[in-house]
């Protein structure tokens, strides 16, 4: 059966291409938003709260689909199923470009993630399956590249296009991929048969519905809950409700039901259960400090989406030049741990760091070493963590642990993404309040302050009263700047706490028994 599969020649170039293609259009995808969204949001006219939105919703799509891949491929055959996904997407890719209210784009996006989220699960088994076994590791090497230097193209890439065009070529610029690998798809992809259709009746309906009504709802909690003052408001109490509910319930039908949608009891491996919690840190940091970065030199600094795009590249380098040595020390014996370990810590490094160079003016050159760091510690994490919980499954629970991890790698960048607004809104709230305090009218400074800036804006010809108010409005400016650059940098001191303390319970896992070697084949 696994024979079959293997391609040689051109041909498995041919598919490797388009399996990588595939993938980058779902990452890229997901980080390539982050640079539009003050364009975005001047453009529909929405807060900042609704534009993330645009980012939540694909997560949404994604994390419904990602779970239900390795079914729906059984179910559809593997090359309908990825040509469908691709269409999808394409044809979404349009409407997003089109969407003219917010919440229209929205909609379009949530479409755009369910197509998008088959795209990296699968390709990631395509381009398994056709390497012969020995030469499985540098498939996953060329396919960890792609999704690692994915989130990191697309902020460049986003920024040079809305810098010269305008935002809906962000989602233009994925049509003629689309069409091109779809085409591709069909001609060289094939279809494994690992086991029958299963008939309309045996299809876990309710399965796919709570898991739906389980993720969506603790997504929108999160996205919505600081908007509207969590518990006081009744959508909020009513959603949490559900999400519990619709988590229990869903655990009781995946145990009891004859042909589970998403096999839970793949967890019972230790290993696994330790890798999926840290693939939901390693989503947690990964896009984190992905979407903060970018978020901070445009907002406090006032650079261009291209200047914050191109500032990860070099990170995003390191990262690429880090995966193939961590291969090699894995695959020498180096203990899964010890590499784990070291890239929490570099990640602590990198957090404190940021934390220390923070101010309403930082320069360029500041962020550069401390860039590559974070990207020195995600070569660390990612292979060992995705090595480390799959490294005692067999056959097909590979592929469902692989679902797994990927699906809480998305939640836990959800999950930062969310929590990071809603702290920075708070934190920059209560520092404001704070610094206001200190305000004081008749204090001396405060009036020289005051003095010169009036002075400065009456020699621009404003009239004493009006240069007055713009004086006040220009302090006031100061303030809440200040204010949100003190919630930045706690963001980076707390994330960095945070990593430091998941370290203690990755040096507690086990060894595995046997020596035989890592086979990374279901890893995406």
């Amino acid at each position: 059966m696994q024979d079959s599969l293997v391609e040689y020649g051109a041909r498995r170039v041919i598919i490797t291409i388009t399996a990588i293609l595939c993938a980058l259009l779902e990452i890229v995808d997901s980080t390539i938003v982050n640079v539009a969204l003050n364009e975005m949001k001047g453009n529909l006219g929405s807060t900042l709260s609704e534009v993330g939105w645009v980012i939540t919703a694909y997560a949404i799509g994604n994390v419904i689909v990602v779970p239900m891949t390795s079914w729906l491929s059984q179910q559809f055959g593997r090359r309908n199923y990825f040509a469908a996904s691709i269409i999808i997407f394409t044809v979404f890719s349009f409407l997003c470009g089109n969407a003219d209210n917010i919440w229209e784009l929205v909609f379009f996006r949530l479409c755009q993630g369910i197509g998008g989220g088959a795209l990296l699960v699968t390709s990631q088994t395509i381009i398994t399956e056709s390497y012969p076994i020995e030469k499985r590791s540098m498939a996953q090497a060329i396919y960890g590249l792609g999704v690692i230097i994915g989130p990191t193209l697309g902020p460049p890439l986003g920024g040079y296009i809305v810098d010269n065009f305008s935002w809906p070529y962000i989602f233009y610029i994925n049509i003629p991929i689309g069409i091109a690998a779809t085409l591709m798809t069909l001609q060289f992809i094939k279809s494994p048969k690992y086991a029958d259709k299963r008939k309309a009746s045996d299809v876990d309906w309710l399965g796919i519905a709570l898991l739906a009504v389980t993720v969506g709802s603790l997504q929108y909690i999160l996205e919505r809950g600081h908007e509207e003052d969590w518990f006081a408001s009744g959508w909020i109490v009513l959603f949490t409700v559900s999400a519990v509910l619709g988590f229990i319930l869903f655990l009781w039908r995946e145990l009891t039901f004859k042909y589970p949608i998403v096999e839970l009891r793949v967890l019972k491996n230790s290993n696994l259960r330790i890798g999926t919690v840290m693939s939901f840190v390693l989503g947690f940091g990964l896009y984190g400090s992905t979407f903060i970065v970018p978020l901070y030199t445009q907002s406090i600094l006032g650079w261009t989406a291209l200047e914050s795009g191109a500032l990860m590249i070099p990170a995003a380098l390191t990262t690429a030049f880090m995966m193939p040595i961590i291969g090699k020390l894995l695959s020498k014996g180096v203990k899964q741990q010890i590499l784990v370990s070291l890239g929490l810590f570099t990640f602590f490094i990198y957090s404190f760091w940021g934390y220390k160079i923070l101010t309403p003016d930082t320069g360029k050159e500041a962020f550069f070493w401390m860039l590559m760091v974070r990207g020195a510690g995600l070569g660390l994490l990612f292979i060992p963590i995705t090595s480390l919980s799959l490294s005692t499954l067999k056959g097909q629970e590979i592929g469902q642990g692989a679902a797994f991890t990927g699906m809480m790698r998305q939640l836990g960048g959800s999950f930062g993404i969310a929590a990071i607004t809603t702290f920075i809104a708070n934190a920059s709230q209560k520092y404001r309040v704070n610094l206001v305090s200190h305000l004081d009218s008749n204090d001396f400074d405060v009036q020289q302050r005051l003095a010169g800036l009036k002075a400065s804006f009456m020699a621009k010809g404003m009239t004493p009263d009006a240069a007055m108010n713009a004086a006040y409005k220009m302090l006031d400016l100061t303030v809440t700047k200040q204010a949100t650059v003190l919630s930045y940098m706690d963001v980076f001191l707390y994330l960095g706490i945070a990593f430091l303390v998941c370290i203690p319970f990755i040096l507690l896992v086990k060894e595995r028994k046997s020596k035989e070697k890592i086979d990374l084949s279901g890893v995406h």
